[in-house]
């Protein structure tokens, strides 16, 4: 059935907002892309042909048996994060091949699409077995977890066997040494013996849990395959953090928490220096953060990551704007060049920034985080409603990207007129003159010139 945005929930969304109901929606969205990405990688498998045609074909079968045995199998396995990186990588490496643009004598393996079909087989509880070429010495089920054979070489042929009353198991094909096959669990769950999944962190209230996946291979894009090894004192860090972030959220910023409670969320933490955080467009529900610093800390990234999540599915719904322009632009919260795409993005992320550190104006009692939350507060507000402007003044926008830039400008106008300490707005408008100033020496770009 074709997907249908109410325009309620269209405004909601462009004032920052949405909600539940309009994650769920876009989460809804989200997986309609999944299973065309599917049927697309299937096709252009088929095109490429030999084996790889075979094994794809296979595998769309297997999903099919699996959606009509348990649609909601399908969709569990299909919605999760790394889903989208598998299926978007592997399509865009088949179109290459079938084009004949990559020199590349041979089509590429759809392992993952084989690894997919499997994981919705298993959930659906469909008997079977399914197999395809090992790359590695690890055998993974996205969305369940997986597990590693030592002593396993590329080529060798991972095997997934579901039983007749539904129970699955993993392992090597032909391999008659230990260590031998690993049982799935019936259940989703975390690390035990063996096996290797995410971490539930936190089930917030009504909603979805809240994951740590340092086990997928494709958790996030860019992302080594490798995991970082957290110790139980990383887990332990990361699950109390959690938690007080939870409970931030939803006592003092219900409409984030709702939006976090309707999942799918999975944070996936990476190794990087300060406050990083990241998301990708074809990952929705994943973020990538280096350790939090703090449970207010990551209770910012998850409001900030999940702004780039909505925008990015709200425009593979709608075009808010023309592509193929060369414009790079000066972005308030950026050390680089940004083109329209990424201003936009950033735009709408920091109007759900500066709506953060509003509410935190309410809740802070320490006088110095009280100070720090009314600058920020006046920072990105000012800079959100900056680059709004230059969005609204690009001539690149479509006539639905302009009604909602042009809300989120007016939200952005409510805040701009909320009153604020002079000290703080002072101090806030310094960080950002200081920003600009870097911005241009490191750039070489006059502050005429500045779009």
């Amino acid at each position: 059935m074709p997907l249908r945005v109410p325009g309620r929930l269209f405004t909601a969304l462009a004032t920052g907002g949405g909600g539940a109901d309009a994650l769920r929606l876009l989460a809804r969205a989200e997986y309609s892309r999944r299973l065309a990405c599917a049927l697309a990688v299937t096709r252009a498998a088929g095109a490429a042909g030999g084996d790889v045609a075979d094994a794809a074909g296979r595998a769309w079968d297997l999903l099919a048996a699996a959606h009509r045995a348990d649609p909601e199998a399908v969709a569990a396995v299909l919605s999760h994060p790394s889903a989208g990186t598998a299926l978007t990588g592997l399509l865009a490496r088949l179109d290459r091949f079938v084009e004949g643009g990559t020199g590349v004598a041979c089509a590429p393996p759809v392992h993952w699409f084989s690894a997919l079909a499997a994981a919705a087989a298993v959930r659906a509880g469909v008997p079977g077995r399914v197999r395809w070429p090992m790359t590695t010495d690890q055998v993974f089920l996205p969305s369940l977890g997986g597990a590693r054979f030592p002593g396993a070489r590329p080529g060798d042929l991972a095997e997934v066997v579901v039983d007749a009353g539904g129970a699955a198991r993993i392992g090597v094909a032909g391999r008659g040494s230990p260590p031998g096959p690993v049982e799935v669990p019936r259940v989703p769950s975390g690390p035990s013996g063996r096996w290797r999944a995410a971490h539930r962190l936190v089930v917030p209230d009504a909603g979805t849990p809240l994951l740590l996946d340092d086990a997928d291979p494709l958790r996030f894009p860019g992302v080594p395959e490798r995991p970082l090894g957290l110790t139980a004192g990383d887990l332990r860090w990361w699950e109390a953090t959690a938690r007080e972030a939870g409970r931030l959220l939803r006592d003092h910023h219900p409409g984030t928490y709702a939006e976090l409670a309707a999942g799918p969320r999975t944070l996936v933490p990476v190794d990087r220096p300060g406050s990083f955080s990241g998301s990708s467009a074809e990952a929705f529900g994943a973020m990538a953060l280096s350790r939090p610093r703090s449970a207010r800390g990551l209770a910012l990234s998850m409001a900030h990551e999940m702004q780039h999540g909505k925008f990015a599915a709200v425009l593979h719904l709608f075009d808010l704007f023309e592509p193929d322009g060369e414009e790079l632009y000066y972005a308030p919260w950026r050390p680089d060049p940004r083109p329209l795409l990424g201003l936009f993005h950033g735009a709408y992320a920091h109007l759900g920034v500066a709506d953060f550190w509003n509410r935190r104006r309410d809740v802070e009692q320490d006088p110095r985080e009280l100070a720090l939350a009314e600058a920020q507060f006046a920072r990105w507000r000012t800079g959100a409603r900056e680059a709004t402007e230059v969005l609204l003044a690009s001539g690149r926008l479509t006539a639905l990207g302009q009604h909602f830039a042009q809300t989120m400008l007016s939200a952005l106008d409510a805040l701009c007129r909320l009153p604020v300490p002079a000290e703080a707005r002072r101090r806030g408008m310094a960080l950002a003159a200081e920003h600009r100033a870097e911005w241009v020496r490191r750039n070489g770009v006059p502050e005429a010139q500045l779009i």
